[in-house]
Formats: structure tokens, C-alpha cells, sequence
């Protein structure tokens, strides 16, 4: 009651894995020296492997959306047709992002909550044979929907157009085989499921997207791909980089890896799941009900509630920072994070302080209810029978 820990409870930055926070403490190293060059190295390397491609992978220090920006300044020319899916708000930054470089854009919209369908994306390409890219969300973290990324890269793999897909809350959280489905572009970014904080992103290249690298006539300067990818090969970046960040992040890349890929994004699914049950559980609506995502649940507030007083609960109470709605859903949803280096403890005590807060704002719920919604899913997935002798 008299101490209160700040808990990151966001999808991103999220909480930071320990071991990488002691990593940066050895920054104090100069960036054009072999020492520095090895951590490079591992960084993409690890990358490649975790991602789970053979293509090549490019990483800058910025937040996701300069990568965003940079993958239409480097890959498209000035009035060249696209297809924009927008099912939230990182779905409009796309669209803007197009915009701001000329992009002849088709601009696919659904109401927040919903997502784009794969065969929207079939037809707009069937009437658009000129396109040269589809851009899209994996996982629309503004809403916590999902979108069908494998059935979307069937579609495109057809045409002649790049799938450019924005996974900076997806991996991690979702499977994403960008080699075997034809992801052309996959964006990340390190405060997300990489667990430390923000100013790391990358891309995976596939050939089909360096292709268009050749004939995009766009300017770009610092956000070179060409000429990161032949700094890349000799162990460096192209300007002064992070040293604090990337030997961060090849530490937390050493425990995704020893934990596997495949587990992270189970431990995300499984957190997701219990949320969704336990807030149903207590009476409360998920708002993307039909395609939910596991970076993030997204709750409606109780009838008559703004989500901000749910919010400011969690802060002021618990020392706990969860997200409010975005854009036309602010005041009207919350959201719970999932992804990178969350637990089923974090979620006990998030779920237990969300009946707390609910009652004190006059809508009642049993105590307990929804932590036994999670308690059960947790007995069920991670308690293992006892073996008695005989």
C-alpha cells in the first residue's frame, strides 16, 4: 500500500529483461572496433535466426515507424499504386506514410475492432494488377486484433506486388513464417517482445522486396538499406549506433534463443487467452472479440465508465501502467499487454487489482472470480499431476 513497484503492463515499451539492462552497463566501448563489431554480428545473426529467415536483415537505431518510413523510401517511387489496410491506428500511419511520399494509395478501411479479410486484399489486387505493394499490420495493437498474415501472403504471392507487413507487436506473439508464407518485408522493433527499451528496429529483406530497391527513385539518406546492408556484412552500422542498445539486445536475443521463438509466442498466446477469460468472466466485453491478438487484450469499460478512470486507477493505486484506448477508442477501452517478458505472476496481480478497481467504481464483481479464470488456465497448461509412490 505504502510502496508501490512501477509495472509496465503496456504493449511497449514492456517490461525489461534484467540480464540485457547489465549488458548496457558495457557501452562505454567505441563502435568501429572488433569488440563492438562481434555484438553487431550476433545481433543479426540472432535475428536471422530468431525471425526465422534466410533473408537478409537490416537494423537501425529508431523506433519501428522510422523502419515504416524508411521501407517506402526505399522500395517504391512517387505515385506507384499500393493497397493500405487500416483496421486501427498503426494501420493510418501506414496510410500517411504512403501519402507523405506520393503513394498512389487504395486505402482499405474497416471500423476499429475489425480487421482487413484476406479476400478484400484478393480483390482490390484483382482490380489493381499495377500494384506494387499491400502494407499491413500483423497485429493492430491499437484495437488487439489480428490479421490473417498467412492467407493475405497466399494472395500476394501470385502478383507481382510486395507484402510489407508492420509485425512490431506480432513477433513474438503470433507464428510468422516469413520465408515459407512470403512475408517480402517483417518489421520489429526492441521494446516489444525483445524486452529492452526503445530505439532498436529492423526489417528482413526477401529478394522480391530487394528487387524494388533498384527501381524506387524515392530520396532517402540515413535510412539507406543498400548501404546498410553492405555495412552490415562488415560488422557495422552505417552511423554512430546504440552501443547501450545492441549489446542489450544481443543478450535478450541469447535468452530468446535459448527459450526458443516458438515458446515466447506460446507464453503471449496463453496470456491472452487467460485475460480474455477472465475478464469475461467478470462481466466485461472484449472489444476485437473476432480476430483477438495475443500482443494485447482489448476490454470495453463498464457501461457509463470512461477507461481512463481504469487506467489512472492502475497508476495511482498499483503503480501499474496499462494503455488506454487510441484515437476514436479513447475513454472507451483499455488494454492489457502480453508480449515479451510478462508471467502468469504479472497477471495474478493484474487481474486481482482490476477487481479491486472495478468495485471501487461502483461496478461489483466477486473478488476472485477472474483470478480463477487465469488460475485455472494455469493448472491447466503448467501443473503437472503428482506421481505418488507406491
Amino acid at each position: 500500500m505504502h510502496i508501490k513497484k512501477q509495472r509496465l503492463l503496456t504493449p511497449g515499451p514492456t517490461p525489461l529483461y534484467p540480464p540485457a539492462l547489465h549488458a548496457m552497463m558495457a557501452s562505454d566501448m567505441h563502435h568501429r572496433t572488433e569488440d563492438f563489431r562481434k555484438a553487431y554480428r550476433s545481433c543479426l545473426a540472432d535475428l536471422k535466426e530468431v525471425m526465422g529467415t534466410s533473408g537478409d536483415v537490416l537494423m537501425f537505431c529508431s523506433s519501428g515507424t522510422g523502419v515504416m518510413d524508411a521501407t517506402v523510401s526505399n522500395l517504391f517511387s512517387r505515385g506507384e499504386k499500393v493497397i493500405v489496410c487500416v483496421a486501427g491506428k498503426f494501420g493510418e500511419r501506414w496510410a500517411e506514410i504512403a501519402k507523405a511520399y506520393g503513394l498512389d494509395a487504395n486505402v482499405i478501411t474497416v471500423p476499429y475492432g475489425q480487421v482487413v479479410t484476406p479476400a478484400q486484399v484478393q480483390e482490390a489486387l484483382a482490380k489493381e494488377p499495377a500494384t506494387k505493394g499491400v502494407f499491413i499490420q500483423a497485429s493492430e495493437t491499437s484495437t488487439g486484433a489480428a490479421h490473417d498474415v498467412r492467407a493475405m501472403a497466399a494472395a500476394i504471392a501470385k502478383t507481382p506486388a510486395i507484402f510489407v507487413v508492420d509485425a512490431i507487436t506480432g513477433l513474438g506473439t503470433m507464428p510468422l513464417d516469413i520465408d515459407g508464407w512470403g512475408l517480402d518485408v517483417v518489421i520489429g522493433g526492441s521494446q516489444k517482445a525483445f524486452m529492452i527499451p526503445p530505439g532498436l528496429a529492423f526489417l528482413s529483406l526477401s529478394p522480391k522486396a530487394w528487387k524494388l530497391s533498384e527501381t524506387s527513385t524515392l530520396p532517402h539518406f540515413y535510412f539507406n538499406f543498400k548501404k546498410e546492408k553492405k555495412s552490415g556484412d562488415a560488422g557495422e552500422s552505417s552511423w554512430t549506433p546504440s552501443t547501450a542498445l545492441i549489446l542489450a539486445m544481443a543478450e535478450a536475443l541469447r535468452y530468446v534463443k535459448s527459450l526458443g521463438m516458438s515458446k515466447l509466442v506460446e507464453n503471449a498466446q496463453l496470456l491472452a487467452e487467460a485475460t480474455r477469460a477472465a475478464v469475461q468472466r467478470l462481466g466485461l466485453e472484449l472489444f476485437a472479440a473476432a480476430s483477438p491478438g495475443s500482443s494485447v487484450t482489448a476490454v470495453k469499460a463498464p457501461a457509463g465508465m470512461d477507461s481512463g478512470v481504469i487506467v489512472k486507477e492502475f497508476r495511482n493505486r498499483f503503480g501499474a501502467i496499462i494503455a488506454n484506448g487510441q484515437g476514436s477508442m479513447k475513454g472507451q477501452i483499455f488494454r492489457i499487454a502480453h508480449l515479451g517478458y510478462f508471467d502468469f505472476a504479472d497477471l495474478f496481480a493484474v487481474v486481482a487489482g482490476l477487481e479491486i478497481i472495478l468495485n471501487a467504481n461502483g461496478y461489483k464483481v466477486a473478488y476472485g472470480t477472474g483470478v480463477a479464470a487465469v488460475q485455472e488456465l494455469y493448472e491447466r497448461v503448467a501443473v503437472q499431476p503428482q506421481t505418488v509412490n507406491a
